[in-house]
């Protein structure tokens, strides 16, 4: 089964300093069809303006992925962990028993985000936050695993969920395709260019929720840059 989810029908807000669409329900935004896929929670398409951000506030008992378009991102929290973020990048936080940190994009441009929130399967364990870079070209023609809950992801940033966030960049005609499972969900996203998955089209910024797949093939239309979230039922 696959939903698209079209960025228009997306969610979402303009603060003026902080053009946001929600993938799920968020915020003030509300979509009783839309609260969550599987463990897959939040996904917010935010775009924020120079010399702006979210001031310090408090998270709990969540993991929370990163993913930086375009600019940068720089966080700062309470643990003393200080970052800048590039774009193709990524950070994770587990907030775990409680973190406060703030995320400012101190860039003369705008910045642009995807972030993501997956339900931790433990609760309570001390925050923690990490961030590494994950240049485009080795993940050209395939998945490469960005964050995971997986041990055997050694190269990955480490998340406390039953899940792998990954991404890819295709050629126009490139294929790719990870194992997914007939019992797991998944969230695709392309961050720029068109790509097809069983003969339907997902354009850029749209969303689509997939399930009972055992294998999922993506194929770029165009040059496509993917994000793709592997999440428990």
């Amino acid at each position: 089964m696959i939903d698209v989810r079209s960025f228009a029908s997306l969610g979402g807000a303009d603060h003026g300093w902080l053009k946001a669409k929600h993938h799920f329900s968020f915020a003030d935004y509300h979509d009783p069809e839309r609260v969550h896929w599987g463990a897959l929670r939040v996904w917010n398409d935010d775009t924020i303006a120079p010399n702006t951000g979210f001031p310090p506030h408090p998270h709990r008992d969540m993991e929370i992925i990163t993913y930086v378009r375009k600019g940068a991102i720089t966080h700062q929290d309470n643990l003393g962990n200080k970052g800048r973020t590039e774009a193709g990048d990524v950070q994770v936080m587990s907030a775990g028993s409680g973190i406060t940190h703030s995320e400012y994009n101190r860039e003369p441009g705008a910045t642009e985000i995807f972030q993501i929130w997956i339900i931790p399967t433990e609760r309570g364990r001390g925050p923690s936050w990490g961030a590494r870079p994950f240049p485009k070209e080795n993940r050209a023609g395939h998945f490469v695993t960005l964050a995971s809950g997986y041990e055997s992801d050694a190269d990955a940033l480490p998340i406390r969920t039953d899940a792998r966030v990954l991404g890819a960049t295709l050629k126009a005609g490139q294929t790719a395709e990870y194992a997914l499972g007939t019992e797991r969900h998944a969230y695709l996203v392309p961050s720029t260019g068109v790509v097809e998955i069983e003969g339907v089209r997902v354009n850029t910024r749209d969303g689509a929720a997939v399930t009972g797949t055992e294998t999922l093939r993506v194929t770029a239309l165009e040059d496509a840059e993917i994000v793709l979230v592997d999440a428990a039922a």
